[in-house]
């Protein structure tokens, strides 16, 4: 039996560095490795968010077509009898054109005076007077609205004062379209999510949220979006365009 001499002080204080050193490369590792594990964790736990898009066409089925007489004579009275004789033949090209007479809104005859300005100061004096009055158009013959519209010039060859603000074409059933659009946009989000997945490896899991988009009324072709929705009114044929945000769970 032999006999283990004693540790020198040197030897002592490489045996306790040793262990030292043991520890914290056991403490490293151990800690390492719990960063790799929450790392995976939460890995798992993130998805992906992808945008789904759908579109369709649609043809406007409602029309509301403006149009105003407006001018200037010397006095009020001249002024507004012009006005309502302009009125009278523009009424009667639209009736005359087919347009039912229960279509037709007449709004009320504003009229200003013109007032005489020098080198920036009133004289207040009245140089002339200017009245209007409005013909509101509101039909679902559109096509007629359309033909109407690209015709007026033959009043104004008549002398008839009217300013055209051109027809705004409505689509009345846009809120049956709505849902399915969104089912449609739904389907291509998963597919978007799908080919990505599918190219590192992964599957898509289940739905965690859903963001709906605001939809988009644009004119056929067009790239015109707008944050609070798109809606143009100049066309009667129109593209409807909606967008959903999904997060899907990635295995």
């Amino acid at each position: 039996m032999t006999t283990q001499a004693p540790m020198t002080s040197t030897e002592r204080r490489r045996f306790i560095l040793y262990i030292a050193v043991a520890v914290i490369i056991a403490t490293a590792l151990g800690g390492g490795l719990f960063q790799v594990g929450a790392g995976f964790a939460a890995r798992n736990t993130n998805g992906i968010t992808v945008t789904g898009s759908a579109k369709t066409s649609a043809t406007a089925d409602n029309v509301v077509w403006t149009l105003n007489v407006a001018l200037t004579r010397p006095t009020v009275a001249e002024a507004v009898a012009r006005v309502g004789t302009d009125v009278e033949a523009v009424t009667k090209y639209l009736v005359d054109g087919g347009i039912p007479k229960d279509a037709l809104v007449l709004g009320s005859v504003s009229s200003y005076g013109n007032e005489q300005w020098v080198n920036g100061n009133n004289t207040g004096k009245i140089l002339n007077y200017r009245a209007s009055r409005d013909v509101v158009v509101r039909t679902d013959d559109v096509q007629l609205v359309a033909k109407l519209s690209q015709e007026i010039g033959s009043l104004l060859q008549k002398g008839v004062t009217v300013n055209n603000y051109g027809p705004q074409y409505y689509i009345s059933t846009l809120p049956q379209m709505r849902p399915k659009l969104l089912e449609e946009a739904m389907k291509d989000a998963k597919i978007r999510a799908e080919a990505i997945t599918k190219a590192v490896g992964g599957k898509v899991g289940s739905v965690q949220s859903v963001r709906s988009g605001v939809f988009q009324v644009t004119t056929p072709d067009s790239t015109m979006t707008a944050d609070t929705g798109a809606y143009d009114t100049s066309s009667i044929e129109k593209t409807v365009t909606s967008t959903v945000s999904v997060t899907f769970d990635v295995k």
